[in-house]
């Protein structure tokens, strides 16, 4: 996500293993704004601890005390989930520092009890039973963001719902076609159509996204997920709408693109065209995001990371700046439980903030500066812990 035109359309290859390979294209645009202000989050300041209060430890994570950590609490307890699932001695990632399930049992047992709300006794929960632990030497990055689209759907196609989304078909030994031989017709008739959809640029950014949510003609709500991908590489039509010169990359935005392809319907399909890649879908009667690992994602908690780097399900002190929030500044507790092929490198994420009008709002414009601290459980053994 380097050069400006790269950037401008860089979550191209966004959720590889958990949402849509496509979904890198906006990596200087991301950011997902929730079904709530991002801004929520803070305590009101007469429960705010002194800092005496604090473990020593955690005092110098800017804005520590000021967070709701009970927030943060239903995204733990979602990677006990998983924790309890697991054989004993599994190692959450490559950092030794983030234990093995052995080492998060424990915490579980913890996070289990924790009353729902209470923000003092989840903060003394964290301070118990985590240390903060660098992993990023210090450096920032870049975080980004991402959301739950809303589409309209029908399990029938009528004259208004006339856009497929298919199912993942068998992969032959030619391959899977691309985009634009899908687009025309190449999956039709083989009775891979999961539903259909009334806008074809909806259907597009659900790919972007990787996981959404169908308001059914029927009023039934359905989630679709990832099911798959054709195998064929992303290109940003990003790139395409600034090398045409109708945007700079300092515009470029998921709403610069999606109002691009709204106001050149005569070109819409053809430049979509241009990105051969295509994600095919699947239906779950769960409604709700879902990250790495089948997780539930939790809007404004829930972190996507390179796990190559940082260890899936381990909390995150998160500081950022420049986000589109009140003041800029976002400081709070999340939980790495989501990759995307485009979040690459040792500082680097993307923060899901939920679904509806406002979380695409946000998704368009976060580029934020900031870095990360990881809690490590305590009862690690220091030599351990600081070997990482």
């Amino acid at each position: 996500m380097a050069a400006a035109a790269g950037v401008a359309c860089a979550r191209v290859l966004k959720r590889a293993g958990r949402l849509s390979l496509v979904a890198g294209l906006l990596a200087t645009l991301a950011a997902c704004a929730g079904t709530t202000p991002m801004v929520e989050g803070q305590r009101p300041t007469a429960q705010r601890p002194t800092l005496d209060q604090v473990a020593p430890d955690f005092r110098h994570l800017a804005g520590w005390i000021d967070d709701d950590h009970a927030q943060a609490v239903p995204a733990v307890q979602r990677t006990c989930g998983w924790v309890k699932n697991q054989p004993p001695g599994k190692p959450l990632g490559q950092l030794r520092a983030a234990g093995t399930t052995d080492d998060w049992r424990a915490i579980c047992a913890a996070a289990r009890d924790l009353p729902p709300g209470d923000s003092e006794a989840a903060r003394r929960f964290f301070e118990a039973f985590f240390a903060p632990r660098d992993v990023a030497n210090g450096e920032d990055g870049l975080f980004t963001g991402y959301y739950e689209i809303e589409l309209r759907g029908s399990w029938t196609r009528t004259e208004r719902y006339n856009v497929p989304l298919y199912r993942m078909p068998p992969r032959g030994k030619k391959g899977l076609p691309t985009r634009a031989r899908i687009e025309a017709g190449a999956l039709k008739g083989k009775g891979l159509e999961l539903m259909w959809v009334d806008d074809p640029v909806d259907a597009f950014f659900l790919e972007i996204q990787g996981s959404g949510r169908a308001i059914m003609a029927d009023g039934s709500v359905v989630g679709i997920h990832y099911g798959g991908q054709n195998g064929h590489s992303y290109y940003p039509i990003g790139r395409h709408i600034i090398d045409r010169g109708d945007a700079t990359p300092e515009q470029m935005s998921l709403q610069t693109i999606r109002r691009w392809l709204k106001d050149h319907p005569a070109e819409a399909q053809r430049v979509m065209n241009l990105n051969p890649s295509y994600v095919f879908f699947k239906v779950k009667s769960e409604v709700g995001a879902r990250g790495a690992r089948n997780m539930e994602l939790t809007p404004g908690r829930s972190l996507a990371v390179d796990a190559e780097h940082i260890p899936l399900g381990v909390p995150l002190w998160l500081e950022v700046r420049d986000a589109p929030v009140p003041g800029g500044a976002i400081n709070r507790l999340v939980m790495a439980q989501d990759t995307g092929g485009a979040i690459k490198g040792p500082v680097r994420g993307d923060l899901f903030w939920g679904h509806g009008a406002q979380a695409e709002e946000g998704a368009g414009v976060m580029k934020a500066r900031g870095r990360y601290t990881m809690l490590a459980p305590r009862n690690l053994s220091v030599e351990t812990a600081q070997r990482k």
